[in-house]
């Protein structure tokens, strides 16, 4: 019998919008017929107030059944259940006064209709409070700047941007502020440390001794699964990634997913959960027999940034990730004007066009940085000899452009001591 009494009691939800429209409507026909060419609206306000105030009362009845499941703050209970109550209290006094008070002041009553907007408010606040968390419609949430999504996996802090979020979506609407089923809450990092009835929900670096992680990974027909009634359970990803926080991260809060060296499939994880699959190119296990030496997956943000400083980069390979980065001719850019995003993904490039933009021997330093370079162009810049010395011991260089450059033979030459290099293009050299 309870169980259906309960059962009943969350149709509350659904029912309790009804008083909250009538009594509105009842207050908006009221206030228009004081306008003359509406004054024919004032005769619907009795029978509109009666809906709303039996609406009202079997909205508290269901209330009252659905607060006997327990696990909602007292609090916040008490009130929204006196501020119903007194809502429907409200509603019938003003009907009988419309219907048996002949004499009382038209616009007394209305100012009391008016007024009732004001427990109507309130009482809705307090319900939503109870339904969404005491901080869901707070000067708190307004002022509050919303946490911006992270550019890419890598920087992603594996509790605040991943696992928080997460649970927050699946779990939250029963384990928060203002209803703790279990005694448990989600609402911070503490609490959810803390657990509930049943204990800790998470030990730091036990995944077996977490309570959370046992109910999320049960069977789905397991009376202790989690989340409960039908609601979507945590994907795979997410829940590798919770196993990998309790575990590996400590459950620790502030540690981005680089500072904890994660690998590509955990990066890939993240990728996914964040809705950032466009911006992580996922790695291979098959990988490419020319390209065994570069890395097989890549932040695409990285190459965002370096496009961001002005420069061509387009992708020749995607397992492993191979690029093809041009800097546009006369581009007015300083080596130094992106250098730091270059090295970013210098890994990863192996053609490189740096023609015509009056780079000298000393901007072309970071050059040799560039391990997995083979092709280099590098004509029509004031380059002397010296670019050998960056050159020369780059292991998989083969092409190399110094067209119309102050390069020597000399220079040349010196460049040959590459054993890797097999072309040289070097006309019109400073000295031949």
């Amino acid at each position: 019998m309870l169980d259906f009494l309960i059962f009943s009691g969350r149709l509350h939800p659904v029912v309790v919008h009804l008083p909250i429209g009538f009594l509105i409507l009842a207050v908006l026909l009221d206030v228009a017929a004081w306008k003359v060419r509406f004054q024919y609206l004032r005769q619907a306000v009795p029978f509109v107030l009666f809906v709303g105030f039996i609406s009202a009362v079997v909205a508290c009845l269901l209330g009252y059944l659905l607060s006997l499941s327990g696990d909602y703050d007292a609090v916040l209970l008490e009130r929204h259940k006196l501020s119903g109550i007194a809502l429907a209290v409200c509603a019938g006094i003003l009907l009988v006064i419309r219907l048996q008070i002949t004499s009382f002041s038209p616009r007394l009553f209305s100012g009391l209709l008016v007024g009732m907007l004001v427990l109507i408010s309130y009482s809705g606040h307090q319900g939503g409070n109870l339904t969404h968390g005491s901080d869901y419609l707070s000067m708190q949430t307004l002022l509050e700047e919303e946490r911006e999504k992270p550019v890419s996996p890598s920087v992603a802090l594996l509790y605040e941007d991943v696992v928080h979020p997460v649970l927050q979506q699946k779990c939250g609407q029963c384990h928060r502020s203002g209803k703790r089923k279990g005694e448990f809450s989600l609402s911070s990092h503490t609490e959810l440390i803390a657990g509930g009835k049943s204990g800790p929900a998470i030990v730091p670096g036990k995944l077996a001794e977490s309570e959370l992680y046992r109910r999320i990974t049960l069977d789905p027909a397991h009376e202790e699964f989690m989340p409960t009634d039908g609601k979507p359970p945590l994907t795979e990803d997410e829940t590798a990634l919770i196993a990998y926080w309790i575990e590996q991260a400590g459950a620790a809060t502030s540690k981005s997913m680089g500072v904890l060296q994660a690998n590509d499939t955990l990066l890939v994880q993240v990728a996914s959960v964040l809705g950032l699959e466009s911006r992580l190119i996922p790695s291979s296990s098959s990988g490419n027999g020319d390209y065994n030496h570069i890395p097989p997956s890549l932040d695409m943000a990285l190459v965002e940034a370096l496009r961001n400083k002005g420069l061509n980069v387009r992708i020749n390979l995607h397992q492993p990730v191979v690029l093809d980065v041009t800097l546009p001719d006369h581009a007015g850019l300083k080596a130094a004007d992106f250098q730091k995003e270059l090295m970013g993904v210098g890994l990863h490039v192996v053609w490189l066009n740096l023609s015509d933009n009056d780079l000298t021997d000393d901007d072309l330093a970071f050059l040799k940085e560039l391990p997995n370079l083979e092709k280099l162009r590098l004509e029509n810049n004031p380059i002397t000899d010296g670019i050998a010395d960056h050159l020369k011991n780059m292991p998989h260089l083969e092409a190399l452009n110094l067209n119309a450059t102050q390069v020597t033979a000399a220079g040349v030459r010196k460049l040959k001591e590459n054993p890797k290099l097999a072309r040289i293009f070097t006309w019109n050299p400073g000295d031949s």
